[in-house]
């Protein structure tokens, strides 16, 4: 069970890129939106999310499933099955975050858990003996004490019941993100071993989808190969043959190791992996692309009991606050769809932090505060998704610069951004913690003005989130200083260096009319200059179109 190691460590984060004068003075044409992603784009992305979850580096699975294509191919296999084994290693651990709250509440950290368990043969002694080292992990010796006992009073029971689960989440999960029955198939049997000792239906033998036996295998070869080189891949392959491990697969892969092995080991790996993608050029379109993330943003929030539902809820009331603020439509969209996958980076922090009632050390708030910085790390890998990607990682960033993973100041922060954020602050209010009771509409909503009246959050984002919410009995002012739709356009035209001349020709105006446009902004925002314009437009979230 196993993705990529994050550390707390890891807290250097890149600052954005600004966009250069000259850059923003190409203005004849209005900028085209990015080609929407392919299917198999989006399914890597969520690989190396399950890579996070695992424990492992990122492409991790993504190198599994070259392995598993290689050996499917040494096994003579036909195409249908290879197609499949394809997405059946890659996603083949989707649904170990669903059980993300039962490990911790055994184990302690669940990342850590899997992470180990890589290198352990689950059967016998060893397996005994890991499991007794890793129940209730980090707590006092009465505490763990109590722990295994209740553990070990139904072991098999328990045990049971977790991969149950797992096996069930992760066909569902299949099924949702569009993969065929047969990969659902093949993943109801992750933890079935060869010999018939595994779970939850002891099968063996042939009763074990071809499929899965692949996978199993590819997945355990690329961790021992990078922790121990190809002989300690071989020598693991060797000593679970028969046994968690079909001969027949095994013999495969010993008959030619390095060939099977020679898949990059960094920096290609993504585009590698993409071009062997049975699917690889079915590009989505935009309902299939909403669909796809809805099923990302539900997989992300099965991590933890009281986040179930949260992503689908942000995502529909900043939509809605986003058509409120007066956002165009690409605008809305690109609100929305970061939306349902802001959270997706959680699945690389363990639930040991995100179940904790007390208060956090400064390690554990440090790995808290990186999850937005993995969600963009799994996200950005997708070139379609790169403006979702960028609001996804900026909603708990605050326009006074307190805000995480990179601590932006307003004039860093989109109306995107900010209608995020708002958004975010609001249904997290109204969910439970561990650490509080729910706070209710009316709780969530002050607490959200609270932070207005702080400083941290957009005043306009905030109200249009709180009538959108239906806590504001009136609609809102949907632009600062009662600026018009045009004077925003110009004003963000003006902040990007564009002349009255350019301006003109881009809104197909006069130079007269453009120039009565800047003269009723600039007395309306209290500026007397372009650089005080530009600023003005930065603090408030104004340089972006929508």
């Amino acid at each position: 069970m196993s993705p990529v190691t994050a550390t707390a460590t890891v807290l250097t984060y890149p600052a954005d890129p600004t966009v250069t004068t000259a850059q923003n003075r190409q203005m004849s044409t209005r900028a085209a939106p990015p080609e929407l992603p392919t299917r198999a784009e989006v399914l890597a992305a969520l690989s190396v999310a399950i890579d996070l979850g695992l424990g492992q580096p990122a492409e991790h699975m993504l190198r599994s499933a070259l392995i598993a294509t290689r050996i499917a191919d040494r096994l003579s296999l036909t195409a249908s099955q290879r197609d499949c084994i394809y997405y059946a290693t890659l996603i083949m651990w989707i649904g170990c975050h669903a059980d993300s709250h039962e490990y911790a509440r055994w184990f302690g950290d669940d990342i850590a858990v899997r992470r180990g368990s890589y290198l352990v043969d689950w059967s016998g002694l060893p397996y005994q003996r890991f499991l007794l080292t890793n129940i209730g992990r980090g707590e006092s010796l009465l505490s763990r004490l109590r722990t295994v006992a209740t553990l070990y009073a139904n072991a098999r029971g328990h045990i049971s019941e977790l991969i149950h689960s797992h096996c069930t989440s992760a066909a569902l999960l299949a099924e949702r993100i569009g993969l065929s029955s047969d990969v659902q198939t093949a993943l109801r049997s992750t933890f079935e071993r060869f010999d018939g000792g595994g779970l939850p239906a002891g099968a063996s033998g042939e009763a074990i989808p071809i499929e899965m036996r692949v996978a199993q295998l590819a997945d355990m070869v690329e961790v021992h190969q990078r922790e121990f080189g190809t002989e300690g891949a071989v020598a693991m392959a060797r000593s679970r043959r028969g046994g968690q491990f079909d001969p027949a697969v095994v013999d495969a892969f010993l008959a030619d190791p390095s060939g099977v092995l020679a898949v990059p080991s960094a920096g290609d790996v993504w585009a590698t992996a993409l071009q062997h993608a049975p699917d690889r050029a079915t590009r989505l379109d935009g309902q299939s692309l909403d669909t796809l993330l809805v099923a990302l943003g539900d997989f992300v929030d099965l991590k933890c009991p009281f986040t179930l539902g949260h992503s689908r809820a942000v995502a529909t009331l900043a939509a809605d606050a986003a058509l409120i603020a007066g956002l165009d439509d690409d605008a809305v969209t690109v609100t929305r769809r970061a939306a349902y996958v802001h959270d997706i980076g959680r699945i690389g922090v363990s639930n040991q932090i995100w179940s904790k009632s007390g208060g956090l050390t400064m390690a554990e708030f440090e790995r808290m505060r990186l999850h937005p910085y993995l969600s963009e790390r799994i996200l950005s890998r997708v070139p379609g998704l790169k403006d979702v990607a960028s609001v996804a990682t900026n909603h708990h960033e605050c326009l006074d610069g307190s805000g995480y993973p990179r601590g932006l100041a307003a004039r860093q922060l989109t109306m995107p951004d900010r209608i995020l954020a708002c958004a975010v602050s609001y249904q997290s209010a109204l969910e439970p913690r561990p650490y509080r009771e729910a706070l209710g509409p009316a709780g969530a909503a002050r607490r959200l003005r609270e932070r207005v009246r702080d400083g941290e959050l957009d005043p306009v984002a905030a109200d249009a989130v709180l009538y959108a919410s239906g806590q504001a009995p009136d609609r809102p002012k949907t632009r600062p200083h009662g600026l018009t739709a045009r004077e925003v356009e110009v004003l963000r035209l003006v902040a990007q260096g564009a002349s009255n001349k350019e301006i003109a020709a881009q809104l197909v105006l006069s130079e007269k009319t453009v120039r009565n446009h800047v003269e009723r902004t600039y007395t309306k925002i209290g500026v007397s200059n372009r650089i005080g314009a530009s600023m003005y437009a930065l603090e408030h979230g104004l340089t972006a179109e929508g």
